[in-house]
This record gives C-alpha cells, sequence and structure tokens, in this order.
C-alpha cells in the first residue's frame, strides 16, 4: 500500500486522527498490493521500450491535465486520492502529478467495492471529509454515497472517475479540450432557460415525458472542479438535472450501453409516475431486475420500490467521448442521452436507496417544451 503523506504542523492539524484513520485503511487492506512505479525497467527489445515510454507519458499528461486543469490544485493544499486493487495504477500517476504541486498527498488502495454507490470503509470517509480535493478512481462509482455529500458539505471539491481504465485515462474523453466544454456548456443556459417538459424519443422506441425545475439543470460537470463544494466526474462533459418525481410516465429503450458494457439487445424500461414497473431485453434485463432486486432487499419493505426511481436524466456535451461500454464516458459522448435508475440524493431527491446505474440512448431526439434540442443525436441548434 502507498501512503505518502508529509504533513506540515504549523497547520494546528489533528494529526494524530489522521494517522489512526490511515492505520485503519491498512489494517482494511488484504495483502500488499505490488508497488506501481512510472519508471520501471523493462526486459524488452527497443520498440517495447518505446511503447512503453509512450504510456507512461500519457499516463503522465492525463494525470497533469487532472491536477492542473480539472482540480486545480493549489500549493499546500490536502489532496485525497482514493483507489482500489484495479485502479492503482491510476492512482500512483495522479499521485506522481499532485506530488509536483503539494506535499500534502495521500493515496489511499481501498477494497474493492461490490457495486455504485456502496459506501467506502468509515477510516477513508473519515480521511475525505479532511481535505481540500478528492479524487476517486474506483472500480465502482463513490458519486452517489454519504461519505462524498459529507466531504462535499465540509468544503472539498471531489472528483469521480467510477470504471476508469487505462485506456480510458489517456484516450478519448479525458483528452478533450476541458475549458472548451466548459464554454459550450455555458452557452446552453439560454436553451434550457424557463422549459418544463422533456420529451425524450428514439428509433429504438424510446418515448418518455417528465417534468424538471429548469432552474435545476446542472451546468458544472465542465471537468473545471476548481472551487469548494463542488462535484465532478472526469472524463467530463454533460448537462444533467432531476426529473421531478412522480412525473415521468413512457417507455425508455436503453440502446447504447448499460453501466459497464454496450448492450447486445435493446434493454426496454417502462415507466410509471416517476418508477420503472418492468424491465425486459434478454440477459441484461435480467440481470438489472437482479441487481435492483438485491438492493432492495437491503431497504426497508416501505422503500424498496424507491431502488426503481428515475433518478437522473443528462446528455452529452464532450465531443472527444466514445461510445465504447462504459457508462462514465459514455454518457458524456456529444450527442448521447442517459437515464440513471436509483439514488437520486445528490440532486436533491428523496430516494436514499445506495445504488444508482446508468443507460445509455446512443441517438435520442430531445424536446424541451416545443423547443427541439437534439434530433436523432445531432443537436438542433446552433
Amino acid at each position: 500500500m502507498v501512503l505518502p503523506f508529509r504533513r506540515k504542523g504549523s497547520d494546528g492539524e489533528d494529526e494524530d486522527l489522521v494517522d489512526a484513520d490511515i492505520e485503519q485503511v491498512v489494517d482494511l487492506a488484504e495483502g500488499e498490493p505490488e508497488p506501481v512505479t512510472m519508471d520501471r525497467e523493462l526486459d524488452q527489445e527497443s520498440d517495447g521500450e518505446e511503447l512503453e515510454v509512450g504510456h507512461e507519458e500519457k499516463m503522465a499528461k492525463s494525470a497533469l491535465t487532472v491536477i492542473d486543469t480539472c482540480m486545480d490544485l493549489r500549493r499546500g493544499e490536502n489532496i485525497l486520492i482514493v483507489c482500489d486493487p484495479t485502479t492503482t495504477e491510476i492512482g500512483q500517476a495522479l499521485h506522481d502529478a499532485a506530488s509536483l504541486r503539494s506535499d500534502r498527498v495521500l493515496l489511499i488502495v481501498m477494497p474493492k467495492g461490490r457495486h455504485h454507490g456502496e459506501e467506502p470503509p468509515a477510516p477513508v470517509s473519515n480521511l475525505m471529509r479532511q481535505q481540500q480535493v478528492v479524487i476517486a478512481p474506483t472500480k465502482y462509482s463513490l458519486t452517489h454515497t454519504r461519505a462524498v455529500r459529507q466531504a462535499i458539505k465540509d468544503g472539498a471539491r471531489v472528483a469521480t472517475m467510477p470504471g476508469m481504465t487505462l485506456e480510458m485515462f489517456t484516450e478519448g474523453g479525458m483528452s478533450a479540450d476541458f475549458n472548451i466544454i466548459k464554454k459550450n456548456i455555458g452557452e446552453m443556459n439560454s436553451m434550457l432557460r424557463r422549459k418544463r417538459i422533456v420529451n425524450v424519443k428514439s428509433e429504438s422506441g424510446t418515448n418518455v415525458t417528465f417534468e424538471v425545475n429548469w432552474r435545476e439543470w446542472k451546468l458544472d460537470d465542465n471537468g473545471v472542479c476548481n472551487r469548494p463544494r463542488m462535484l465532478t466526474n472526469l472524463p467530463a462533459g454533460k448537462i444533467f438535472t432531476l426529473p421531478r418525481e412522480g412525473t415521468m410516465n413512457g417507455t425508455i429503450v436503453i440502446d447504447g450501453s448499460w453501466d459497464s458494457a454496450l448492450v447486445d439487445e435493446p434493454v426496454l424500461l417502462q415507466v410509471e409516475k416517476g418508477l420503472v414497473v418492468d424491465v425486459k431485453g434478454g440477459t441484461a434485463a435480467a440481470q438489472i431486475r437482479q441487481t435492483f432486486g438485491e438492493a432492495a432487499k437491503r431497504l426497508k419493505s416501505k422503500e424498496q420500490e424507491n431502488v426503481w426511481t428515475v433518478a437522473e436524466f443528462g446528455f452529452g456535451m464532450n465531443p472527444n467521448a466514445r461510445l465504447l461500454g462504459n457508462v462514465l464516458e459514455d454518457e458524456k459522448r456529444l450527442g448521447t442521452a442517459y437515464f440513471s435508475i436509483g439514488d437520486n440524493t445528490t440532486l436533491g431527491g428523496t430516494a436514499a436507496v445506495g445504488i444508482q446505474i446508468s443507460g445509455v440512448l446512443a441517438t435520442p431526439s430531445i424536446w424541451l417544451d416545443e423547443s427541439l434540442l437534439l434530433e436523432d443525436g445531432k443537436f438542433a441548434v446552433d
């Protein structure tokens, strides 16, 4: 386990408390992961060495983008990088980049979770609350957890990177110019203003209508997370909102990807009064029913149906993002749209169910009231 953290006692921190949390995280680890280094020697021919150097350069470049552009890390700030055994190389690259800016960098390798929205171990949650910057490249999403909400409440700015792979970290959506994405997203505000009814259709069968509060569209998922209490996904580039609870009715057909896989057969979600009441679509549908059924069993009986809440709707704004079978990038692809099922409390909803999974529509059409925003995956406005 890599635990580089140098503290300055003059800041008046309770260093004993931090050390205790670190020791607890160490105790949680099952075995010592092999150290990950950016400068390992390879017993390969020269072409293999060149490929490795290229990989390391790409990793370092992406990590610097995250630290310098996305998080705008200041000198001396406390930063916590939370990874798991599937993302240690990414965590190490972020640590190396952050260490160029601050000498208060902590890298934690926590046990891999079991599903999106699962709370991290208590010691990790406690450490998150003591930071100014938190970056979480993990297999499963920490975005919709109490730990992240509390860290943000306590003043941290947080970037989560669920399902991040080495290839995604160095290509596609992560290679975009996030300052341009921020500008383009900001210019969409006038199109969203004073629109109350959203209608989404697709050639594969989607036809669903719901209400939104136009003031609650989120325009800050642009990759620039530089102020306290901000939260973003990386790669970034989407506009999203909370569908008003109880207002959504119709059919959603997921024809792009669901969670971490491209769909080989479209998944049909039948929605009534904001809840998914039926799921069809081969093996993917069976897995969805099982996943959310297991999540429901962890709740009180009167709250179990809330796992089927349609929790979030959004559309992609990142021109470099690809549809490749990982919702982290898929939902950011320019011209796609997505619906999330499960926990909506991060957006101010009431479904505190501890799980949220998204499905992506590849080429949707979107209307805001009577105004056409997106037609078959292409923006209808300049």
